[in-house]
Formats: C-alpha cells, structure tokens, sequence
C-alpha cells in the first residue's frame, strides 16, 4: 500500500514512496504546487506552511504545519490545502484581499507562509484561540510589512469553511489496514492501534520511531541521514488521549504540544507560557510531548519542567509496560532508558499541591520559535515557612535535562528565605560543568541558571522580574 491524501478534494496516490521524502519535496515537484516555498528546510522560518486536515469528531481538524519536515507517510488519510487552494479559480479569498489591499506583504518568499498560518486561525485550526502575533511566531521573516499583516489578521479574525466535501473524502480514504511500503529496501509502516505499534517493533526493534519529525525532519534534510525502517505514530488513536484528573495530567504518544497546551496550562501557568514558546505554532502542531522527551535532547524544553514536576513515564513492549520517574530516562548525551522494541506510551504530569511553589523560565537568544540557552523548572513543597521538598531541573546545562542535586539539598530542611536562595543559588555553580557554544558561554549558563532561581525567590516576593532582566545578569 502506498501513500494516499486530498488535495483541494482529489485524491492524490502515491504507490511507492520515498518515507523520507517530504511533503514540500512532492508539492513543488510533482504536484507543481509552487506556492509553497522552500526557505530554511528545517522548519523554523515558516515560508512552507501549509494546513493539515485530518476527521475528529465528525469535524475536520485542521493544522498549520511545516511542509519541508512532514514525511509523505505523515499525510497518509489526511487533507491537504496549499496556498492555491484558498483561491482556485483566480479569485482571492477575504484574507488574501485585506492583505493584498493594505500592503501586508513580505518579499514574496515568505508571504504565502503568512497567509496560510492567518488562514489556519481564521477557518479555526488548532491553536486558533492565540493572539495573531502569537499565531504567526512561527513565520519568522520581518523584512517588510509585518505591522499589515498583523493588521489583516485582525481584520479577518474568522472565515467561514464548508468542510462537508473534506470530510467525505477522508470517510472514502480512511480504512482499519495499516499502511506499509517500502521503498530502496527500507520499510515503513503506519500503524492504527497500539497494539499494530507493538507487533511492528516485535517484528522490526531496531526501527526509527516517529511522531511529529519536528526533529527527525532535520537528520534528513540536514544530515542526510538513512534513517532505515520507520514506524510513523501518529495515526495510532488509542495513543492521543489527554486525561485530566484531580492528581493531575496523562498524556498519550501520540498527543501535540498544541493539543496539550490547555491541559497543562490548567496544571500550572508557567507551563502553559513554556509551550506557547516552545518553537513555532507549525512546531507545537506537529510535535509532540512524548516525542520531545523520547528524542533525548538536553536543549529539549518539555522534559526540565515535567521532571521538576516529578512526571512519570510509561514504557510499553511486547513484554508488557514498566514506568518509571522521567528523570530516571535520560542516561548520557543521546542514551535513554528504553530497549530494543519498546516505545514512550504515555507521560503522567501530577497536579502541584498545596503550598507548591512552581515556576519555569526559558532563556533564549530569540523570545519567540527559538532554542532555549537554558531552562529552569523549579517545584518546591514549603510548609510553615520552611521547604519540606524541592525538585530544581535544567536543560542546556548538561549532557541531558539533569536535577540539581546540590541546590536541591541547601533548599531542603530550610526556611524559604533569601539567605536560603543565596545559599542554594551557590550550591548550584558545582551541580553542572556546562560546554561553551554559538548560544552561550559555560560561564553565562552556570550564571543565568542561578538567575532563575532568584527570580524565583523575587517573583514570590512579588516583584516583577522580565526575561530581558534575567538575561542581563
């Protein structure tokens, strides 16, 4: 079976695909969908995007994504619109008139990219509830009229779409069969249940595990990497639930940073403003929490926070599931915890209890769709007056997202004061020996780290502390 999607309506087919070839790759080639462009290949400017459609609900649920990272796999059932598609026979849409009419344009390069990501908000796709400049973050080029476009995304905040046709289209394409190829002697597979999930890595335990590409993507578009056989999640049903509990948050494999961000959000409201700075929203669109903490990265922004929260992970093989604490995961730089055959299921948030004191900052060279320097994520249990816990976690300041052992052993047992924050604050420069890079020095990153927590201390005190603030010391 190949690769089978909508577009504008017409099914499109493609009998042995190439899994690692991208979506933009197939729009500006075959499909001569030029609209679309190319620009960093790595999903960061947004000059690609395009709207994902997919059933839920009896609804269609629609998507801004990154065209340059979306393996051809990752549309299979779906519907897709380009820039062509919102006006076909010549004619511009309300959006693309109010654009054009109050010079809201960039280069031309990037302009459709605006245009599909303000289209995606006004026709209601996922993340449409965020302010326009929050909807196109993501859209990174500023070299002209940005103020316009901002302008006209105010201007035509809602459209109208009839998605009736979409709908019946993807009623036509869906099917139970799990979609499998194989192209160049390299397999892939498209499961629909956890359990399809489990039988393919019993059979193939060796395979890459992708969910949202918002970083695999790179290895190919950038490394050039064989990534070998694949094994594509995220039409896997049973793995995109999100349960909300009085103890607290569980969310599936297979759940985006952009369908959890409410969830978390209503679990403390730092980590609701860590994800809307988490990439763009074409990222949170595509990628996932699971996938951020799977991937191991020490710069991933998810896994410092969820592990000051003591978040749990759950494990799953054909031998069963095992759970453990989500620090406990991460071994060594690109090492984690999980064997041959076994995927991340689900990740469990609890809920901050009372006298939780919780706070998460991120350093970035950017504020919006950037890389984070460093990241904090502080939990501490003060009862009386005196810490009776405190988890202190980091990213960007090891070879893996780590706790402060040290900071976390002269905050316990003390009262919450600043003598304690001084104290605890110098305990933390022999907890990391970080590496020096473009983003930042070793020395910066054991300084701004200590930042954080004093802006912590401050902000319980009630004092306002900006980011810009943090990053002078």
């Amino acid at each position: 079976m190949g690769v089978r999607f909508l577009l504008d309506g017409a099914v499109v087919e493609l009998a042995e695909p190439d899994p690692t070839c991208t979506l933009l790759e197939t729009l500006r080639g075959p499909l001569r969908r030029t609209g679309t462009k190319e620009g960093c290949a790595e999903g960061d400017c947004g000059a690609c995007t395009v709207l994902v459609g997919e059933a839920r609900a009896g609804a269609v649920q629609w998507r801004a994504v990154n065209a340059c990272i979306l393996f051809l796999p990752m549309v299979h059932g779906k519907a897709v619109l380009t820039v062509e598609s919102l006006a076909p026979v010549g004619m511009l849409n309300p959006l693309q008139t109010c654009m054009a009419g109050n010079g809201s344009s960039q280069c031309g390069f990037c302009t459709p990219g605006f245009v599909m990501s303000l289209h995606g908000r006004a026709i209601g796709a996922l993340g449409s509830e965020l302010p326009v400049a929050d909807a196109i973050a993501g859209n990174l080029c500023r070299c002209t009229g940005y103020g316009p476009i901002l302008a006209a995304g105010e201007t035509v905040p809602r459209l109208a779409q009839d998605d009736s046709a979409v709908l019946a289209g993807l009623s036509e394409l869906a099917g139970h069969a799990m979609a499998s190829g194989s192209f160049e002697g390299r397999q892939w597979f498209v499961p629909r249940s956890s359990e399809e999930l489990v039988e393919v890595l019993a059979a193939h335990p060796q395979s890459r595990i992708v969910a949202g590409a918002t970083d695999v993507g790179l290895w190919v578009t950038k490394g050039l990497r064989d990534l070998g056989c694949l094994v594509f999640i995220g039409d896997v049903a049973d793995l995109k639930a999100i349960e909300e509990t009085p103890e607290g948050v569980r969310l599936g494999a297979g759940v985006r940073y952009a369908e959890a961000h409410g969830a978390l959000a209503r679990l403390h409201p730092d980590l609701g403003e860590l994800v809307r700075r988490i990439g763009g929203l074409q990222v949170r669109s595509s990628a996932t929490v699971c996938g951020n903490i799977a991937n191991g990265s020490p710069i991933g922004d998810g896994p410092p926070a969820l592990i000051a929260l003591g978040a749990e992970l759950t494990l799953r093989s054909a031998a069963g599931r095992r759970t453990m604490p989500l620090d406990a995961f991460f071994l060594d730089y690109g090492k984690q915890d999980r064997r041959p055959g076994e995927f991340v299921e689900s990740v469990f948030v609890p809920r901050p209890g009372a006298g939780s004191v919780v706070h998460v900052s991120k350093l970035s060279r950017r504020f919006d769709s950037d890389i984070s320097v460093v990241l904090g994520a502080f939990a501490l249990t003060v009862d009386a007056g005196t810490i009776t816990f405190a988890c202190v976690a980091f990213g960007g300041m090891a070879a893996t997202p780590r706790r402060a052992a040290g900071c976390e052993a002269a905050l316990v047992g003390k009262p919450f004061s600043e003598a304690t924050i001084a104290a605890a604050a110098e305990a933390l420069q022999a907890d990391f020996s970080p590496l020096s890079d473009v983003r930042g020095s070793a020395a910066y990153r054991i300084e701004a780290a200590s930042a954080l927590l004093w802006r912590l201390w401050h902000r319980e005190q009630g004092v306002a502390v900006s980011v810009l603030d943090v990053e002078a010391c």
